[in-house]
């Protein structure tokens, strides 16, 4: 299913206000707007990926972030991303935004070379848009408040066989004390 008139792009600054309130709708309340606004801001390895879905002109009706997240694997520490949060607008949710969303992130992901995609979410929802279970694929959980279920991940096109371990959120999850959240 497809939004006609929806445009995938780069969040811009003028759009942080729209981002913001659609988080604070979809999460009620101020920690998922205050986790993206610290993501935004906090120096990275990997700079973030602020994409926002827009109709209408330009009114924002979803937003994915993808931050920089590491891989403590056994031979090396990896940089990959965590795609968290992502949300859309209730009043067109079940229209394919998200999945829209998803897929431009990770093509962005994997454009910037990056081996790895984690999040923490609906297996039925993300395991149709190229995720799968981290755990049997080898990789840990960074927190037991994760359901063993919920720890996905999708391999990119720079990922190797090698590239398994411990998922390590970056600090600004734990200073908002995000992980585990559903």
């Amino acid at each position: 299913m497809d939004v006609a008139g929806l445009a995938i792009r780069a969040a811009q600054p003028a759009d942080f206000e729209a981002i913001r309130d659609l988080h604070e709708r979809a999460f009620g309340g101020e920690t998922v707007p205050r986790l993206v606004e610290a993501l935004l801001d906090a120096p990275a390895a990997i700079a973030p990926v602020s994409l926002v879905a827009t109709r209408e002109g330009e009114k924002v009706v979803g937003h994915v972030l993808l931050s920089a997240a590491r891989l403590d694997a056994p031979p090396r520490l990896v940089d990959v991303v965590t795609l968290s949060p992502l949300a859309v607008a209730e009043e067109v949710r079940r229209q394919g935004i998200g999945a829209r969303l998803i897929e431009s992130a990770l093509a962005e992901a994997d454009k910037l070379g990056i081996p790895l995609v984690f999040l923490e979410g609906s297996p039925r929802y993300y395991s149709t848009r190229g995720f799968e279970n981290a755990v049997s694929l080898g990789f840990r959980r960074p927190s037991l408040r994760i359901p063993e279920a919920a720890f996905q991940v999708a391999r990119l096109s720079a990922y190797e066989p090698w590239m398994t371990g411990s998922f390590v959120y970056s600090e600004t999850f734990w200073a908002h004390d995000c992980v585990g959240l559903r």
